[in-house]
């Protein structure tokens, strides 16, 4: 079996994957803080790190988007069947038998049918709810003032939400650094995502 090694990653897609990386990891840490669970940067200093990373995690997110749809990788998203099964089958039992992989990434297809769900889920659901609550909880004082109401009575069902999306993201950034493991070897996933290259096996299929 041959392999080649292609282009999989631009430079933009590594800086702003690593870049989303950072500030979700922070803003995780600085919630949890905030939210009483430990003491690490002191309640005043968690919430304007929080704050500041919030909302560069929301022009980083909607300059992605926008990268998306001029470039036409949006198309990496959309959801298919193809090979769903197998991929599912192979998540389930299959790898750890030593099976291969039944998806190969190309540069037109770099993200295997159960990726491609997770993916838009997070993007087009997941993340929206955090950011839209996250906004709000920002700025629920500056309502009145605005001569605007607000939606909840109060901000605990905001908080609420916004606590409980982030422990989705938190499960989600645990299972997705696991799944960066199952390559050919431990770190070729990681190391892609450093350099844009993939070494893509060739086969028959």
């Amino acid at each position: 079996m041959k392999g080649k090694r292609i282009y999989l990653f631009t430079r933009f897609e590594r800086i702003w994957h690593w870049l989303q990386a950072l500030l979700i990891i922070v803003l995780l840490i600085t919630g949890f803080e905030i939210h009483g669970t430990y003491s690490l940067l002191g309640y005043d200093r968690a919430v304007f790190v929080h704050n500041f990373c919030g909302i560069t995690w929301i022009v980083l997110f909607f300059l992605f988007v926008f990268w998306l749809f001029v470039t036409g990788e949006w198309k990496q998203y959309i959801p298919t069947t193809k090979k769903m099964i197998d991929v599912i089958l192979f998540y389930s039992y299959g790898i750890f038998k030593g099976e291969k992989h039944p998806f190969h990434k190309s540069r037109e297809e770099k993200h295997n049918p159960l990726q491609r769900i997770v993916y838009l889920i997070l993007a087009s659901i997941f993340l929206p709810i955090q950011i839209l609550s996250g906004i709000y909880y920002y700025t629920y004082h500056t309502w009145p003032k605005l001569g605007g109401l607000a939606i909840f009575s109060s901000l605990d069902p905001v908080a609420f939400i916004h606590t409980l999306f982030a422990f989705v993201i938190l499960q989600f950034l645990v299972i997705h650094v696991y799944m960066t493991t199952t390559g050919d070897t431990v770190f070729a996933h990681i190391k892609s995502m450093f350099t844009g290259y993939e070494e893509i096996k060739e086969t028959s299929n």
